[in-house]
């Protein structure tokens, strides 16, 4: 993507989570703070689950050992401002997806070196250790997501019926924004996306699907409520596949290492989207 087009994303990321911002109070952290079930969930999830599939899966279906550790650099990433859309437009708990993103962020930067040293030397025969640009990540983390939802809570909190006349059309433009980033990345990838997706399509589909599968099915164990099973699901299955193509081409400098990155985030908006679909069907049923 061209510094333009990054440009236009950033600002597009930036406004989307302000108007998440605009539907949020603190009494919606404060629910989080007070029963911490829902993000002990999603981070045992994150952090031990889906790296574990994602083993098991390079190990099933003997992929080669550049797909391997490419596919347990995915698995290896926290969840982005991607996955806090897709659960808001679900009608998930978006205080949860929020809290969730930025907690696991901040511990992959710990757990990522150590997950991907441990694929390269496993599957790559490669003994070297990773160091992440750890101002650069946090950056990312404030710049779109902890700032502009700050800012949209803060409006919220003295223009409450602003607010609540925008979440309807903050809703339907986040919708059109996703939609037009998925159109975005087929028409960018178009070329490549058959021999990306015979190389590793079917193992990072799987990933993404057994891992939300995981989630919905841990947060009903857990006996959460449906907003927040919701969340828990997507926030297991749906990684920060742009953070795993950046370090591999960026950190690493294996641009072979990238490919189940590329074609897992574009697996990612496809199975996004269908929840998102789904969801919104289901509540309107439930209400009716």
């Amino acid at each position: 993507m061209n510094t333009t087009g990054t440009i236009v994303l950033i600002f597009a990321l930036f406004t989307i989570m302000l108007g998440m911002g605009l539907t949020l109070t603190k009494r919606d952290f404060g629910r989080i703070v007070s029963d911490p079930r829902a993000v002990i969930t999603g981070l045992v999830n994150q952090l031990i689950l889906l790296p574990l599939i994602g083993f098991l899966l390079a190990i099933g279906f003997d992929l080669s050992p550049e797909v391997a550790t490419g596919l347990m650099l995915v698995a290896a990433c926290p969840g982005g401002a991607t996955s806090n859309l897709i659960a808001h437009l679900s009608n998930g708990d978006t205080a949860l997806s929020v809290s969730l993103t930025a907690i696991s962020s901040l511990i992959t930067i710990l757990s990522i070196p150590l997950i991907v040293n441990f694929s390269m030397n496993y599957f790559l025969g490669v003994d070297r250790t990773i160091e992440l640009n750890v101002p650069q990540l946090i950056g990312q983390l404030l710049i779109i997501i902890v700032i502009p939802v700050s800012i949209g809570m803060w409006i919220r909190a003295r223009k409450p019926e602003f607010a609540d006349r925008m979440e309807r059309p903050v809703k339907v433009a986040s919708a059109l924004v996703l939609a037009l980033v998925i159109a975005g990345i087929i028409a960018s990838e178009r070329e490549n996306f058959i021999p990306y997706f015979e190389t590793a399509g079917v193992p990072a589909l799987l990933l993404n699907v057994i891992t939300m599968i995981v989630g919905a099915i841990t947060a009903a164990i857990m006996r959460l409520q449906r907003k927040q099973l919701i969340t828990v699901a997507i926030e297991s299955g749906i990684q920060n596949g742009t953070l795993a193509i950046a370090i591999a081409t960026i950190t690493l400098q294996r641009t072979d290492l990238a490919i189940p990155g590329a074609i897992y985030s574009l697996i990612m908006f496809a199975t996004g989207f269908a929840i998102i679909l789904i969801s919104t069907r289901s509540s309107s049923i439930a209400k009716a």
